[in-house]
């Protein structure tokens, strides 16, 4: 008796169906291992458009490649990564794309072994650490348009409870920066019944907009400056590394670099990434970044800024930069989302709060 052949229904699939599912997946180290399946999906995860590279952690130049220093970005955040250029490291990935040849005719000593990794998939992750810049992993895409890269952790070492948000949009150079910042975060008080009381401290009382003089002698004043040049310095940091990727993927439309810890956000649309392609960027002599430009610079304040959900921002500080060279931009008003929309909730509507009290203006040189 013939027995029909068994019916493999992915391959009653479209092409367009499988790869709106692997768009869906996105993750590069899951489209790695979906590379090998079939010589099918081999063929199709190169022309997957929407892609995400996690980073497994962060190796400055000066540290050695051993397995300690590897970790050490997560462990000491009190040295400042944003001094020297990062190596971005993948820990337990395979090369994400061998040919599906090499992949079936393995030998047999090497067959038994990927079985084992298999059945121990946990201890195969251990074992087969590889290292890789995001250049390496992303080499044989050759269709994407978003890609998002996911460091594992902020540059910036900041004090427990201390709030640091940033994001910035380049081209060839900066082409805005918004920074948030609060000295600290009252989370707001749940009562019994699940609803959320207001933060009464005593140090809420109304003002005019205008920054105290103790601001100015306390350190406060010093401490903003650090924060915005840190900042900067991050993210012309970030920018800097992305040069390789976005020369050799054309198709790119947009780009985002961004932490697990939400501290910053580098964006870059098709606009400006054909910017940086048609005009170099500028380096920085004094480190492997971007030239920072003369900026101008725009500052709220608020001692004690209580947000509708009753979140209370203690210090709350926020910083809208351009280049000096480009026209000014309003911040309230019609063109003024640009602020706002830098942060999620809560924290984009302490930013609209904070345009309506009284502008700082402040001008900082080329760095």
């Amino acid at each position: 008796m013939i027995y029909p052949e068994p019916i493999d229904h992915f391959d009653r699939l479209p092409d367009s169906i499988l790869l709106f599912i692997f768009n869906k997946i996105g993750d590069v180290k899951a489209l790695g291992r979906c590379s090998v399946v079939s010589r099918r999906f081999n063929s199709l995860v190169p022309e997957v458009d929407n892609v995400l590279v996690r980073v497994d952690c962060v190796i400055s130049d000066d540290e050695s490649s051993s397995p300690s220093s590897s970790s050490g970005y997560s462990s000491d955040k009190s040295r400042h990564p944003i001094s020297s250029l990062f190596r971005l490291v993948f820990s337990g990935l395979l090369k994400p794309f061998q040919s599906i040849t090499q992949f079936i005719s393995i030998s047999p000593r090497r067959a038994a072994s990927s079985s084992a990794a298999v059945v121990d998939g946990d201890d195969f992750e251990k074992n087969s650490v590889t290292h890789h810049s995001p250049t390496q992993v992303l080499k044989n895409f050759n269709e994407i348009k978003l890609l998002r890269i996911e460091l594992p952790s902020g540059e910036l070492g900041i004090d427990e409870g201390v709030l640091l948000k940033w994001r910035a949009d380049f081209g060839s150079t900066l082409d805005n920066c918004i920074i948030l910042g609060a000295s600290s975060v009252i989370q707001p008080v749940t009562s019994a019944s699940g609803c959320s009381l207001p933060n009464i401290d005593g140090n809420g009382e109304n003002d005019n907009g205008s920054i105290p003089d103790s601001f100015y002698t306390n350190g406060g004043l010093k401490l903003r400056v650090v924060w915005t040049i840190s900042s900067l310095i991050a993210a012309s940091a970030r920018h800097y590394l992305l040069q390789p990727i976005i020369a050799e993927h054309k198709t790119l439309d947009s780009l985002v670099l961004t932490d697990a810890d939400g501290q910053g956000v580098l964006c870059m649309n098709k606009e400006q990434l054909e910017e940086l392609r048609v005009k170099p960027l500028s380096a920085s002599s004094a480190s492997k970044r971007t030239l920072v430009p003369a900026l101008n610079m725009r500052l709220w304040y608020a001692a004690h800024l209580e947000l509708p959900d009753g979140t209370v921002l203690k210090g709350a500080t926020l910083v809208a930069i351009r280049p000096s060279e480009q026209p000014k931009k309003e911040v309230v008003g019609g063109d003024g989302n640009w602020v706002a929309a830098a942060f999620k909730e809560p924290y984009g509507t302490a930013a609209r709060m904070l345009v309506k009290r009284r502008t700082y203006c402040l001008e900082m040189n080329s760095f």
